[in-house]
């Protein structure tokens, strides 16, 4: 019968600690010992002594647990809590993101199933008894690509043709890696399970055969076009339609059009990137532009052509406007890209004060300062 060490010996704490000290040893103790901060001669050791110290903590860092353990010992946990469950609603992501910058955190767990921290750690299902046999077949990676367009093209929607380079199965193989008219065949290592299992007292491990990846089967003969990986690199053209109302920022999201797997294509992201304008500024859905006009325009009022992505405009500009007022022409924006309903187009007036005064124009102009009692010094 194996022995099991005492928990609060494993982390180097007093019975009485707190769980604040609980989670200092065991953070001290995950820094020392994770498989990714040790050489590699010593990983196969530290992977067994972070599984010992992750079970101590998620036992002591857990009340219900941690009450059953001081009462019963290790027979308390045992006879209450599967090997998974013991792991089950610790609160590893904290101590994660402390010393991984994010890895670990809320979408990563311990215990079995797709997704435990053991999984990602170990490429394996530390929990024996697993029902998966074999690698997971991976979707293609996805791609993104930043593509630049104009204001133009953004406010009506365009279509656009680039490049991309990304991996596709090899024609000579299918995707097979093995050259044509040759099979694979059983691995003689894992005989065809995939996986290996080593049992190490409390836990059993159960890792991804090294020899096959998983597979279960190896390749004799290697497909001489893409040397036995079953994939190519090859640069394809791609067209895609941007819808009205884009913006910087806006991700579309073009399925299949990623890179080639067992599992499936990936997905290609395209995330747009638009070109400033010489006339307009773009304000959410509106569009703001200037438009100079003269001081007597500005005095007397007038009617002035306004220019717009759909066309020139008439627009009336009452007397007495100063400048800097903003007008308001409607449904001349950008459309919004769900609703199609359009934004507005803002015309901020700017007024041009005359330079190069004649001396005709100039009597004309001091001739008003007197009439308004206009002190000109």
């Amino acid at each position: 019968m194996t022995t099991q060490r005492d928990y609060y010996e494993i982390l180097g704490v007093a019975k009485s600690a707190t769980i604040d000290e609980i989670k200092k040893a065991y953070r001290m103790l995950a820094m020392k010992y994770h498989p990714d901060r040790v050489e590699a001669a010593q990983k196969k050791e530290a992977e067994e002594k972070f599984k010992e110290i992750s079970e101590a903590y998620a036992v002591l860092s857990d009340e219900n647990k941690r009450r059953l353990y001081d009462q019963y010992g290790h027979a308390g946990i045992d006879q209450r809590y599967s090997t998974e469950d013991i792991f089950r609603g610790a609160d590893f992501s904290s101590i994660f993101e402390e010393m991984f910058g994010g890895r670990g955190g809320g979408n990563v767990h311990f215990g079995g199933g797709e997704g435990s921290i053991f999984d990602e750690l170990f490429g394996s299902d530390v929990f024996g008894g697993s029902s998966r046999r074999g690698r997971r077949s991976r979707q293609g990676r996805d791609l993104q690509i930043e593509l630049e367009i104009t204001l133009e093209e953004a406010v009506f929607g365009t279509e656009k043709t680039f490049q991309i380079s990304r991996y596709e199965f090899c024609p000579a193989c299918k995707g097979t890696g093995a050259k044509a008219g040759s099979k694979k065949v059983t691995c003689s290592y894992c005989r065809g399970a995939g996986q290996v299992t080593v049992s190490q007292g409390f836990f059993h491990l159960t890792q991804t055969c090294t020899k096959c990846g998983g597979e279960g089967r190896v390749i004799t003969t290697p497909c001489p076009q893409c040397s036995g990986q079953g994939r190519l690199k090859v640069a394809r053209k791609i067209s895609v339609k941007i819808p009205a109302g884009v913006e910087t920022g806006s991700h579309l999201r073009v399925r299949g059009e990623g890179e080639e797997a067992e599992g499936g294509k990936g997905d290609l992201f395209v995330i747009i990137s638009v070109k400033s304008h010489h006339l307009y500024e773009r304000q959410g859905n509106n569009l703001l532009c200037e438009v100079h006009i003269e001081a007597a325009q500005a005095i007397l009022g007038a009617e002035v052509d306004v220019p717009t992505l759909y066309g020139n405009v008439k627009m009336k500009i009452p007397s007495g406007t100063q400048s800097g007022k903003i007008f308001r022409v409607r449904d001349k924006g950008v459309p919004d890209v769900r609703t199609r309903v359009k934004g507005d187009e803002l015309v901020r007036i700017v007024v041009d004060i005359p330079q190069g005064l004649n001396a005709a124009q100039r009597k004309l102009i001091e001739e008003f300062a007197r009439l308004r009692n206009i002190d000109l010094g």
